[in-house]
């Protein structure tokens, strides 16, 4: 079975420049997709393709098993919320959210009952009469994805929403947004360069790199299991290390630190690490660990994100999660603490 949306070895190039390179996506009904990745990856060149704005140079583009070859965006059963929202200031919540219910010409009692419903469903009911500047900027939000939905689109396209909100508003708008998703049931393709609003709100992600896709999978799967080493880099914190020597199943780092790895049928040549894989003072009886001293040299006290940076044998320096529970919380700089990585949390890569 196909999805809504069948993205097939779509190409953009502008002159010698390839902004999306042989892209390939299939989603499903009712998914929440996001494409993550840095700025001047191709993400909104290609959420751009999506909506009809840009034309590919190379592929297709299939909603519901029609292909949107030469389809206007206005034609399109898309529908896009913009990173600058895009409201109409001189027009109230009621006024904004039944624009284009006006310019399909549909009598006023229907507007009126579908405006009033989309309201209630984004948590705006009591707020018609009032003026765009009279609303928070997540009340904002919630207006321009109302004025998106009542349209009834099958595709509802995000770039970065949530980019213009201060940081506590931008948390509690991705829980509301996925929230309110699941409620609706539309399907969602959301643009972000934030790994975080990918991970929390996503059913899925595509991790894009240089035009193309290097993973799509779950956000359990992204983070636990990077299949490239630009995906590792990218989706969460991570130590790197280059990798100069392999020999059986001991690789040795540019720095200088030693660690065993085992069944690795390639020679690697950069390794990453995650904070929170490192297990401080470990017993004897774990199995597949490499096990050193590391000396503390800097604690950065961030609550229960708090880590700290130690430097291992040789030269390199590795940052640790540091658990908040009192067994540790007497660690100091300068203190030489036994730390252990279990062989499943390095990941090696070629290239």
């Amino acid at each position: 079975m196909s999805g809504i949306l069948e993205i097939k070895n779509l190409s953009k190039f502008f002159d010698k420049f390839t902004a999306v390179d042989s892209v390939n996506l299939s989603v499903k009904e009712g998914e929440f997709v996001s494409i993550l990745g840095p700025s001047g990856c191709g993400k909104t060149t290609l959420l751009r393709i999506i909506a009809g704005f840009e034309q590919e140079s190379e592929g297709s583009i299939e909603i519901r098993g029609e292909s949107m070859s030469g389809i206007a965006p206005e034609n399109r059963p898309v529908n896009i919320v913009f990173q600058s929202l895009a409201l109409f200031p001189m027009m109230n919540v009621y006024e904004n959210v039944a624009f284009g219910l006006k310019r399909k010409k549909l009598p006023k009692n229907e507007i009126k009952e579908l405006v009033t419903d989309m309201l209630s469903r984004v948590g705006l009911n009591g707020f018609e009469k009032k003026k765009i500047n009279e609303l928070s900027g997540g009340q904002k939000q919630r207006v321009a994805i109302a004025r998106s939905l009542v349209m009834k689109p099958s595709i509802l396209l995000l770039d970065e929403p949530l980019s213009a909100l201060d940081r506590k508003l931008r948390e509690h708008m991705k829980v509301e947004l996925k929230e309110l998703q699941k409620e609706i049931g539309t399907t969602f393709i959301y643009i972000t360069h934030d790994q975080s609003e990918a991970l929390v709100m996503s059913d899925r992600v595509a991790v894009m790199n240089k035009g193309a896709l290097e993973q799509v999978d779950t956000p359990h799967n992204l983070y636990n299991n990077p299949q490239t080493a630009f995906v590792a880099g990218f989706v969460g914190d991570n130590n790197r290390f280059e990798i100069v020597n392999k020999n059986g199943d001991k690789i040795t780092t540019k720095g200088g630190w030693e660690l065993t790895k085992k069944d690795l049928d390639f020679t690697p040549n950069v390794m990453y690490i995650r904070p929170e894989a490192f297990i401080l003072e470990p017993t004897n009886d774990l199995e597949d660990i490499t096990i050193f001293d590391a000396k503390i040299m800097t604690i950065l006290f961030d609550g229960a994100n708090t880590k700290m940076h130690v430097k291992a044998d040789g030269k390199d320096e590795i940052l640790i999660s540091l658990p908040q529970n009192a067994k540790f919380q007497s660690l100091k700089e300068g203190d030489t603490i036994k730390i252990g990585v279990a062989n499943e949390n390095i990941k090696c890569y070629k290239g």
